[in-house]
């Protein structure tokens, strides 16, 4: 599903620079890939944190995977292969919003370890940020949670192919920021996530 197809195609760049955007902006672009469990938390994060940057008047947006495949990947089940084909595509996207000088979270649960590194080395190439931050969750907890009643389904046979049940889930070896969200609070998780951001400069005018 990668390879490309079309032919004579060629990048056209604009007058308007990467740093001219970050600049009018006051702040860098980055992407920060919140992934873990279904019921980790991930979501409620990424929702706090947008609010947050917004109250500190930095511009982010939120890719929620419930969102993204009411949309753009609604022709996208949860296949080995299609989860791939979802988290490239949202990797090409979170790539143009931080070209623009936007701050991209990103909430999937993403369950390949080999799907994200393809993420971060499409950002790294083309000298993006890529954030990864693993919302470590105990499977009981998050089960115990299961706000959308999708575990309950799972075990009785009615979901295939669910992380952390018939399918696996592949944690991150070595992300930037770790939440234990069956152990922390919201209002932490969301300070570590802004000073990340602060102590990397990405929340400051760019030069």
């Amino acid at each position: 599903m990668t390879q490309q197809v079309a032919n004579n195609v060629v990048w056209h760049d604009g007058e308007v620079t990467r740093a001219d955007r970050f600049n009018r902006l006051g702040q860098r672009g980055a992407t920060l890939w919140f992934t873990g469990l279904s019921g980790s938390g991930k979501s409620t994060i990424a929702v706090a944190v947008e609010k947050a940057l917004h109250k500190l008047g930095k511009l982010s947006y939120r890719l929620d995977g419930d969102n993204i495949r009411l949309g753009i990947n609604k022709n996208l089940g949860f296949s080995q292969e299609d989860r791939t084909e979802n988290i490239r595509r949202i990797g090409e996207i979170s790539k143009l919003y931080c070209d623009t000088g936007i701050i991209t979270l990103n909430s999937f649960i993403s369950p390949y370890r080999a799907d994200r590194d393809t993420v971060r080395q499409l950002h790294e190439d083309s000298g993006y940020n890529f954030i990864e931050v693993h919302v470590d969750c105990a499977l009981a907890c998050a089960e115990e949670r299961d706000p959308k009643g999708l575990y309950k389904k799972a075990r009785a046979g009615e979901i295939k192919n669910f992380t952390g049940i018939d399918d696996p889930y592949e944690a991150p070896i070595d992300p930037e920021i770790v939440l234990h969200t069956d152990e922390m609070t919201l209002e932490d998780e969301v300070e570590i996530i802004l000073n990340y951001l602060q102590e990397h400069r990405y929340l400051i005018l760019y030069r």
